[in-house]
């Protein structure tokens, strides 16, 4: 993976490219103070003055009073006033409201997919700046984008090209997660197809394994292939109950990406993609391209972004990784209980 091929992914590259094959969205400037205030790691501090008064007919009465939600650990604290950013707010709720009030957010290259969990309706539905705010505060994706996004570069030794970071305001759409596929791409050709949320299982993915490869393939042909910037990339499509296939993402041919159901190492081995794969998963052969898909609700499992809500000990422990841990839990809730039955002993032997 070079650093030209990560700057052909931005999303303000490829977009005007095939615009008339995915989401309508949106691109604004992203301006410098904006981009401090994100990189702040004080507290985080939200304005609530931005509300899109205009996303319904029916809150045409909304009041335009300003609010400040402000989150403090201690009471002493001295009090901490959001920044205001008031022409950018007012070029986001335009861009918002032309596009039907709820839009999803991203910056060059990444979603804040890990800080769903923060927001109000747990999804990265935004109506304001707030919203937006608050998610990208939280997100380990988007301080990446900010801070190293050529981290993973094979070329690290030269200079870094200059970044314009912008914010990207795509239309709402209820996307299936059950449509959704990964595509790899190696030398203008498609190698392999993986189901998105490999850790759940979709019956229809099965049942219908050969219209889905056949339809994007047929998608990636006509639309994709020979038009982008660079001959290996990623990219992630969406299949529609109708059947027909949107371009949703594009990313880099690299370890930054996530392979999903494949390993990086069959992938650029070049060698061709083996017909071995992990327990529960397929891998259908279509004119040479792998599909790969959970099989069955056996081999379902917790989402990667959970170890960005809650500690990774945790997570370990819920799939069992770590014996250790499991283990060392089981000696601790003992000795827990030990001491608790102690304390009632004493409590009872006291003098009343």
């Amino acid at each position: 993976m070079k650093k030209e091929q990560v700057v052909n992914c931005q999303f303000s590259v490829w977009y005007p490219i095939f615009k008339k094959h995915t989401i309508k969205s949106l691109i604004l400037p992203l301006p410098q103070n904006v981009i401090d205030y994100l990189l702040d790691d004080g507290t985080l501090v939200v304005s609530g003055s931005d509300h899109n008064t205009q996303q319904t007919h029916t809150n045409s009465n909304n009041s335009d009073e300003e609010e400040d939600v402000q989150w403090s650990d201690d009471e002493d604290t001295a009090t901490v006033t959001a920044p205001e950013f008031p022409e950018f707010t007012s070029k986001v709720l335009e861009a918002v409201n032309s596009l039907g009030g709820r839009v999803f957010p991203k910056l060059n290259w990444s979603a804040p997919r890990d800080a769903n969990w923060i927001a109000l309706n747990s999804s990265l539905q935004c109506q304001s700046l707030s919203d937006i705010f608050l998610l990208f505060k939280s997100s380990d994706f988007i301080t990446h984008d900010l801070t190293q996004p050529f981290l993973q570069c094979s070329d690290h030794d030269s200079p870094d090209p200059p970044i314009n970071y912008e914010l990207v305001l795509r239309k709402w759409s209820e996307l299936i997660p059950g449509g959704e596929f990964r595509c790899f791409v190696k030398e203008n050709k498609l190698i392999g197809i993986s189901q998105r949320d490999y850790t759940q299982y979709y019956p229809h993915i099965s049942k219908q394994e050969q219209q889905i490869c056949l339809s994007i393939q047929e998608f990636f042909s006509h639309n994709i292939q020979y038009n982008y910037l660079d001959e290996d990339f990623v990219l992630d499509v969406y299949r529609d109950s109708w059947g027909k296939v949107w371009l949703i993402d594009l990313n880099p041919f690299g370890e930054v990406t996530d392979a999903l159901l494949f390993t990086w190492e069959e992938l650029s081995s070049g060698n061709g993609l083996s017909t071995n794969q992990p327990p529960g998963d397929v891998a259908q052969q279509q004119e040479g391209v792998a599909f790969r898909y959970t099989t069955s609700e056996v081999t379902v499992q917790p989402s990667p972004c959970l170890s960005f809500r809650i500690p990774r000990d945790f997570v370990d422990l819920s799939t069992g990784e770590d014996a250790y841990k499991l283990i060392d839990f089981l000696k601790l809730k003992k000795s827990q209980q030990e001491d608790s039955e102690e304390e009632e002993e004493q409590e009872e032997e006291a003098p009343q």
